[in-house]
């Protein structure tokens, strides 16, 4: 019993940690929303069906959660979005950087992030 209940708290945690490192990568490009937000589904699905319900019922992240996770779908304005706040923080990112290896790394990391986008499949409203 005891172990069930460290486990369930330690998902609730894990999957707390993930949301607030979703939400700052709104404003944050570097970092990936919508796969800490999906691992944040993830974690409260497995330990807490309330705070999963309230996550997929959220009325700024519940649509596209739901969209991506019943249908592997999201609308266009969302990767445009997406793309238009990425590249630009990457690139003004690298202005900082002084080891061109980092910055070959951002790079890399900003087409992967760029190629997962623009291959989902997109919502038909």
């Amino acid at each position: 019993m005891l172990k069930l209940d460290l486990k369930k708290y330690l998902l609730i945690a894990l999957g707390t940690l993930t949301l607030v490192l979703g939400v700052i990568g709104i404003f944050l490009p570097v970092l990936p929303t919508t796969p800490l937000l999906l691992l944040t589904a993830y974690c409260y699905l497995r330990s807490s069906k309330s705070l999963y319900l309230w996550l997929v019922n959220h009325r700024v992240f519940g649509r596209y959660l739901k969209d991506y996770l019943e249908q592997r779908t999201v609308p266009r304005k969302v990767k445009v979005a997406a793309l238009s706040t990425l590249w630009p923080s990457l690139l003004f990112c690298m202005l900082f950087i002084p080891l061109s290896s980092v910055r070959l790394l951002v790079i890399m990391i900003g087409l992967s992030v760029s190629i997962y986008i623009l291959r989902l499949r997109e919502q038909v409203v």
